[in-house]
């Protein structure tokens, strides 16, 4: 596969605090996009607006809990640039996220001319969100390429954690591990010219991951970064 360049390289971290004053200070860091997690996180969906609101220069990804239409349609409203659903597992799942996140006559979502996402009336330029289709079972990896040539999906993203769970809990399922998983994934999403992403570690090798294709690489989460920065300042003390 072609190696990624610095020039298509989309760095993004998980937003799980639910702190609009974290999402800001990240936001002001430097990132590409950033995650504000409504299915593992501390926030809730109340607390989604207020963070959207202080991203202005990352791009806003809202992963909801389940695809539901309502909490999609809300959250783009609200200025999301785009969504993020987990478990997406067969093109069936991925065409129902894509009709509640477009208009007609391509989806199901209502329009309403006075939200904040498009100015509260005072602009009306419908764009059109990302769909990062998460790629956490066995089944979503042997569907990778169905998904992954449904229009509206734009990258598929493995959810590293859930996809080794599948895989060690269901041994008998398939003779792939979690790197050819991820070989599979990668070449699912080139087949169709989409991008692939992946949630990481900072131990992990982004190198390796960007020459398998790995494009929207995710950085630890607020929570793992704040852990780490707290234990680097308190463990030298204790010595």
């Amino acid at each position: 596969m072609t190696p990624v360049t610095k020039s298509n390289l989309q760095l993004g971290t998980w937003l799980q605090t639910g702190s609009a004053v974290i999402a800001e200070i990240a936001d002001m860091s430097g990132f590409d996009w950033l995650l504000i997690d409504l299915e593992h996180g501390c926030g809730t969906e109340a607390m989604v607006l207020p963070q959207i609101q202080v991203i202005r220069n990352a791009d806003a990804i809202v992963r909801v809990g389940a695809p539901h239409p309502d909490l999609i349609a809300r959250s783009l409203d609200w200025g999301a640039a785009g969504i993020m659903v987990p478990m997406v597992s067969t093109a069936e799942k991925a065409e129902a996220c894509v009709r509640a996140m477009r208009y007609p006559p391509r989806g199901d979502r209502g329009l309403a001319g006075m939200v904040r996402a498009f100015n509260f009336g005072l602009h009306r330029e419908m764009r059109t969100p990302v769909f990062y289709a998460q790629i956490e079972t066995i089944e979503g990896v042997e569907n990778a390429r169905a998904i992954a040539a449904v229009d509206g999906v734009d990258v598929l993203f493995i959810g590293p954690m859930d996809l080794k769970l599948n895989l060690q809990s269901r041994p008998e399922r398939t003779s792939m591990d979690y790197a050819a998983c991820l070989l599979e994934v990668a070449a699912a999403a080139k087949a169709s010219g989409k991008s692939c992403g992946l949630l990481c570690r900072q131990t992990d090798d982004f190198a390796e991951l960007q020459a398998l294709g790995f494009t929207h690489l995710a950085i630890e989460t607020d929570v793992t970064l704040l852990r780490e920065s707290y234990r680097n300042v308190v463990q030298p003390l204790r010595v």
